[in-house]
């Protein structure tokens, strides 16, 4: 009986974990791109700002040189969502972080994209293992590196945002 107990209670967590509150912005993907851009170089505090939500600690037991975050959902204006946050920031040293931002809902075309960013440059592309793989824009910009993603699965709607300050 205690063990069944413990187990609902496993996957009570599990499903509340599932059911993270979706918090709103009042910023469309430019301006929460900006946002980010000007919080360089990346602590928990300044994304968690720029972004108005709340990062948790992932649990990586195994990485002993990066410390990982994330957050639930947030909404954005034009019916675009940030799905998944993923910031890694370095334990110890000078690294300005990295961040990558899952995002779905309202689609953003190659086409949309290359009116705000004229010099992007083909970085990756799918080599047939998976529809989940993407085909990368990369723009370089003074602070870094900034990557827009397009899954195969949907090739015409932005997936991901990678920024890589140097």
């Amino acid at each position: 009986m205690l063990v069944w107990l413990a187990a609902l209670g496993c996957k009570g967590a599990f499903q509340a974990e599932e059911r993270r509150e979706t918090k709103q912005m009042n910023k469309n993907i430019w301006q929460a791109i900006e946002a980010l851009v000007q919080q360089i170089p990346f602590s928990k505090q300044k994304v968690e700002a720029a972004l108005s939500t709340v990062l948790t600690e992932k649990e990586d037991d195994f990485n002993k040189l990066f410390l990982f975050y994330k957050s639930a959902p947030i909404q954005l204006t034009e019916g675009l969502v940030i799905s998944g946050v993923d910031l890694r920031i370095k334990r110890e040293g000078g690294h300005p972080g990295f961040l990558v931002l899952a995002v779905e809902g309202a689609c953003i075309t190659p086409a949309q994209l290359r009116e705000h960013y004229k010099e992007l440059q083909i970085t990756q592309v799918p080599r047939g293992r998976s529809l989940e793989e993407e085909t990368t824009f990369t723009q370089t910009l003074p602070w870094g590196k900034l990557s827009f993603g397009f899954k195969e699965r949907n090739r015409d709607c932005l997936a991901s945002i990678v920024f890589e300050p140097q």
